[in-house]
Order: C-alpha cells, then sequence, then structure tokens
C-alpha cells in the first residue's frame, strides 16, 4: 500500500476514534453511564452510530484517563470512586488550580484574557437559559486555559490526568442552582483578579473554588449513600 494512502487511513482511523470518545466522555460526564454501569457495546454503537471496532479503541483511550474501568473477562465499566478518592484528588486539584492561576496572572496573554472573558459571557447565558452542559463545556475550558497560560507543562499534565478523573463529578456539583449561581459569581471574580494580575488574589479565588466544588461533591455522595436501595 502507498505509504500517503496509509497515512490517510490512520488519520481517518484516529479522527473516528477521537470522536467516538469525545461522545463517550460526554455521556459519562453527564451522567448517562452512571457509576459502576457495564457499557453495552451493542446498545453504544448503535447510539453513537459506529461499528465495534472505534468503540473499543475509544474505550481503551478513556480506560487510559482513568475514565472508564476494564475488568478482564467482565467488560468495560463507569468508574466508581471512593468518598476519600475524591475528597484526596480535589484537595490535590485546588493546590495544582490555584498555582496554575498564580503563574497565569503575569504570564497570561491578551488572547487568552479575551478568550476568558467571551467564556463568561457564555456561561452567563447558559446559566440563564439553564443549559448545563453548555455552562459545563465553557466552565471547562476556562479551567483549560488557566493551565494553559501557567506555563508550566508539567503542572498541565498533572492537572490534566486527575481533572480527567473528575469531570462526572464537577459536572454534577452544579446541579444545586444555588451553588451554581455561586460558582459563577466567583468565576466573575477570577476574570478580574487576572485583569489587575494580581496572582495571590487568584490563587486563594482557585483554592477555595475547587474546596466548595469538592464539599458540593461530597454532600452529593453521601446523600446517594444514604438512599435505600431500589
Amino acid at each position: 500500500m502507498d505509504a500517503a494512502l496509509n497515512d490517510k487511513i490512520e488519520v481517518a482511523r484516529d479522527t473516528l476514534q477521537q470522536r467516538v470518545a469525545v461522545r463517550l466522555r460526554e455521556l459519562l460526564i453527564q451522567g448517562v453511564l452512571t457509576p459502576g454501569a457495564k457499557l453495552n457495546e451493542r446498545e453504544l454503537c448503535e447510539r453513537l452510530g459506529v461499528s465495534r471496532t472505534p468503540l473499543r479503541e475509544a474505550i481503551r483511550l478513556l480506560a487510559a484517563e482513568g475514565l472508564i474501568t476494564l475488568d478482564p473477562g467482565r467488560g468495560a465499566f463507569a468508574p466508581v470512586f471512593s468518598i476519600a478518592d475524591v475528597a484526596h484528588t480535589f484537595d490535590v486539584l485546588a493546590a495544582l488550580e490555584g498555582l496554575a492561576a498564580e503563574l497565569a496572572a503575569s504570564q497570561i496573554t491578551d488572547a487568552e484574557l479575551a478568550e476568558l472573558r467571551e467564556l463568561q459571557q457564555e456561561m452567563q447565558a447558559a446559566f440563564k437559559r439553564h443549559d448545563l452542559p453548555h455552562y459545563y463545556q465553557a466552565n471547562a475550558r476556562v479551567h483549560d486555559v488557566l493551565s494553559t497560560a501557567s506555563r508550566n507543562p508539567v503542572l498541565r499534565e498533572t492537572w490534566k490526568q486527575l481533572n480527567a478523573r473528575m469531570h462526572a463529578l464537577r459536572f454534577r456539583s452544579n446541579q444545586d442552582e444555588t451553588k451554581w449561581a455561586q460558582a459563577l459569581q466567583e468565576h466573575a471574580r477570577m476574570i478580574e483578579a487576572l485583569q489587575a494580575r494580581d496572582g495571590p488574589a487568584l490563587r486563594e479565588l482557585l483554592v477555595q473554588h475547587l474546596h466548595r466544588k469538592r464539599d458540593a461533591v461530597l454532600e452529593q455522595l453521601a446523600g446517594a449513600s444514604s438512599q435505600p436501595a431500589a
């Protein structure tokens, strides 16, 4: 086979795998695939309109990120995290995001700051129409921009790995409208601190923001664990 043609086939395959992985992430984040649920390949293939090969490649990709648990002989499952795992992970995320924000305050570009202001407007609009999926997409991008603006690749890669595991829980933490409104206000204050290039203030805002996320998630998990089995 011609090398150039082979390269095109590989690119197409990778592109399909990535698209399927994106859709699977959304299903996991939005709770369509609930913690502990087994991934039914036949149903997912029908839902996503793909064959088993790209689906399985996407599952392996997400398993490497910690978003899916592979159990040899049993299949793939949406992961289940203990309360202790969640608390510890959010504590580390708070430290990482706080440091990233402080570094970003002095190094963020005008283009990045402009993008953050646009994302804030998108989040405000999504909040007004009660559109949590679109709000979360913009919210996730805000935190991604801040980690990039830290200009510390080790910090960013460590954060990405841990944050990927908590996506679904971060999404659900805003299902309480009062907490959602508070999170939106906190993001507005982050923009103000960034514009003032106030690194210490921005760091404190991010640490508090992640701690409130942690507490909201732990409250939800505790409530769920106290519910009687169906």
